[in-house]
C-alpha cells in the first residue's frame, strides 16, 4: 500500500493499516491453539473478505505480528471479527500504522540536501 495515497481528495482516510500483536495465552499449548483456532473457523474468516494481509510474521518467543491493510469503513467489522475469532486464543494488540520506508528515503534525500 502506498501510505501517500491513503487519503481520498476530500481529505478522508480510504484505508487504515493495522499492525496486529497476537500472543498467545500461556495457558495454552499448540493443540489447545490450533484447536480453538479451528473452531472458530480463523482460517477462513479472518481478516474479513476486502481486507488485505500486508505481511503476517512470526516472532518467536514474542507473538504473531500481523499488518493488515483495512477500507476505513470496514475497520469496526475487523475488530468485531477479531472478537470473535481470536479471544480466548490470543491476548490481542491492535495499532494504527503506517510504512515508514517512503517516508525515510524522503528524509535521506533532505539530510543529502543539506537539510534536516
Amino acid at each position: 500500500m502506498n501510505t501517500s495515497d491513503t487519503n481520498t481528495p476530500q481529505g478522508g482516510a480510504s484505508r487504515v493499516r493495522l499492525t496486529l500483536i497476537l500472543k498467545h495465552h500461556q495457558g495454552l499449548v499448540l493443540d489447545d491453539v490450533q484447536s480453538r483456532l479451528k473452531a472458530s473457523n480463523w482460517w477462513f474468516d479472518f481478516p474479513p473478505e476486502g481486507v488485505e494481509i500486508v505481511s503476517w510474521e512470526v516472532v518467536m518467543g514474542f507473538a504473531q505480528i500481523c499488518i493488515l491493510d483495512v477500507p476505513a469503513d470496514r475497520l469496526a467489522e475487523v475488530n468485531v471479527e477479531l472478537e470473535r475469532r481470536a479471544w480466548g486464543v490470543f491476548s490481542v494488540g491492535v495499532h494504527p500504522s503506517y510504512d515508514f520506508v517512503p517516508v525515510r528515503e524522503r528524509i535521506k534525500k533532505r539530510v543529502l540536501a543539506g537539510g534536516q
